[in-house]
């Protein structure tokens, strides 16, 4: 796993890559480097992405890789330092990401789901068995987010509540970050907490379900009591810096996926998606708008 202590070591040391032709790229990247996050628990996100990485090898011709980095905010250091090659962001790390790194962080391509939809939803969570019918319901109850750099865990409902005129602090006995979406929906079952913020694509697609089909969680021991306006699906993201030949060949193998290596692709999506479709930075701006909006509360609040 990656660390913040190593990140940040590498922050000094980044080379910039030589001009080549799209065959070549190969001398300059001996190997590609995925990242992920430890939103979802360690097994499920190795099983998940294992055979990606061995189908992306063969593909591209050079090792890749898996590193788990320690949080959200980690995929956004491992990138500035030049450690990866290749994440997955969510809209929010997305964001901040932008803001850190600029131009430099590329958005690629975006998850399409069986219906044709481009994005997902933040929903609250309650049990199943409980008597809450609504965030209101909840005033007083404790409460988990996932992760402060997360979009459906904790930027859309914290921005959106208070629109609706529920602050968060002050509206929950008490609030937390769990670290992650799987924690945060098993602490929930687990009678650790009265809500939850999480994700979920559709009925049938999200934490809850994938926790269920894994039978981590009983099926249907959750319940929805509040739902965001919809959120434009997490980008798979490259650094622009990277040569174009490396960058067009990983394209090309992701889209492939799902043709060449069904079982693959089944694993990787979970069978919840259709195909990519491509993704810009101005797919992003409400989100980003979002984010710049609680990013300046907490510099009020400290302030």
């Amino acid at each position: 796993m990656l660390t913040r202590r190593t990140l940040l070591a590498g922050l000094g040391c980044s080379v910039a890559l030589p001009a080549l032709s799209q065959e070549d790229w190969r001398r300059s990247v001996p190997e590609v480097r995925i990242g992920i996050s430890s939103a979802e628990n360690e097994a499920g996100a190795i099983a998940r992405h294992q055979p990606l990485v061995e189908y992306l090898s063969t593909k591209l011709g050079v090792p890749a890789k898996l590193y788990r980095v320690s949080d959200y905010a980690g995929l956004v250091e491992a990138m500035r330092a030049d450690q990866l090659e290749f994440s997955r962001f969510g809209p929010a790390v997305y964001a901040l990401g932008r803001r850190i790194l600029g131009d430099k962080l590329e958005p690629l391509f975006r998850d399409v789901d069986q219906h044709g939809q481009e994005g997902y939803f933040s929903v609250v969570l309650v049990r199943a068995e409980s008597p809450y019918r609504s965030v209101a319901d909840l005033k007083g109850k404790s409460f988990a987010f996932a992760d402060p750099n997360s979009t459906s865990g904790y930027a859309f409902p914290a921005y959106f509540l208070r629109k609706q005129g529920l602050d968060p602090q002050s509206h929950f006995g008490g609030t937390v970050f769990s670290g992650g979406h799987d924690n945060s929906v098993l602490a929930l079952v687990r009678g650790q907490f009265d809500g939850v913020a999480t994700y979920e694509v559709n009925a049938n697609a999200g934490v809850a379900q994938r926790l269920a089909e894994r039978g981590m969680i009983a099926k249907g021991s959750t319940r929805v009591i509040w739902t965001s306006p919809l959120i434009p699906s997490s980008p798979f993201c490259t650094r622009a810096n990277l040569p174009a030949g490396l960058k067009t060949t990983y394209i090309a193998a992701m889209n492939a996926m799902k043709d060449e290596a069904p079982e693959v692709w089944k694993t990787f999506t979970d069978g919840h998606v259709s195909r990519y479709a491509p993704a810009r930075h101005e797919d992003y701006v409400d989100v980003i708008a979002v984010t710049e909006e609680l990013d300046a509360r907490r510099k009020q609040s400290r302030g």
